[in-house]
């Protein structure tokens, strides 16, 4: 399956990375041979070079390089934080309309096991901004209570330190609808009972906006929704809260 490229000249490529592939094989997926590395490669003809992640089950904004040393400019961008990242995401409950979630995040490592991810280090600083859309109240019992409340987020890292979002709003008290990982298990179950066929992480790198490593244009690289969460968010219209 051929990916979507949103964006190609001779020195890079950006693509819209569907949820539920890699960027590139891991040490615990040594045996996969899908990755996004490797459909760039055969559907380009070119090496490519990655410069940032997106967790698997993330879909959204993924720039590569054509050359190291193009790969070595735009890393230091990443690095340097001169890029402005916008995310938008599904989270359990009504989060503030607005806000900044300032907590420190130690470094994590990929484990074999139960627990896949393991806490090492010293915490480093993470910002992440965020503005409600939207809230949604839906007519189905979530555990405890009457009603399942969700909202939709546009969320913009200032770092990104690995799985910071995901991190962040279950510091938060607003894990993301489908996150095996930090998510609320009765949200989920919820949600995969009553969407089955659309249920995923609902995270979505939707744009990114960069210097180009050779003309210096500011470039902005818009994704577009994958099918799963415009469906979800469009069953959900029918609940949109009003306060």
């Amino acid at each position: 399956m051929t990916l979507d490229i949103l964006f190609q000249d001779e020195h890079l490529v950006v693509v819209n990375k569907p949820a539920g592939l890699l960027v590139h094989r891991t040490n615990l997926a040594k045996d996969e041979e899908d990755a996004v590395v490797q459909r760039l490669r055969d559907q380009t003809g070119q090496w490519v070079f990655p410069i940032h992640r997106l967790d698997r089950g993330t879909s959204g904004v993924l720039v590569m390089a054509f050359s190291p040393e193009i790969a070595r400019r735009l890393s230091s961008q990443f690095a340097e934080a001169t890029t402005q990242k916008t995310y938008h995401c599904l989270v359990r409950g009504f989060c503030d309309s607005e806000g900044v979630i300032d907590y420190p995040l130690a470094k994590l490592n990929e484990q074999k096991g139960r627990s896949r991810f393991k806490i090492e280090g010293t915490e480093k600083e993470a910002e992440t901004q965020f503005t409600r859309l939207q809230q949604y109240q839906v007519p189905v019992p979530v555990s405890r209570y009457d009603n399942m409340r969700l909202s939709w987020v546009e969320v913009s890292p200032k770092q990104g330190r690995k799985h910071q979002i995901r991190r962040h709003f279950k510091h938060y008290l607003n894990p993301l609808v489908g996150d095996s990982c930090y998510g609320c298990r009765h949200i989920n179950k919820v949600v995969k009972d009553l969407w089955p066929e659309d249920f995923r992480l609902m995270l979505h790198a939707s744009s990114l906006e960069f210097t180009h490593p050779i003309s210096l244009e500011r470039l902005v690289i818009n994704a577009p929704l994958s099918p799963a969460i415009t469906n979800v968010l469009d069953k959900l219209s029918n609940y949109r809260y009003q306060a």
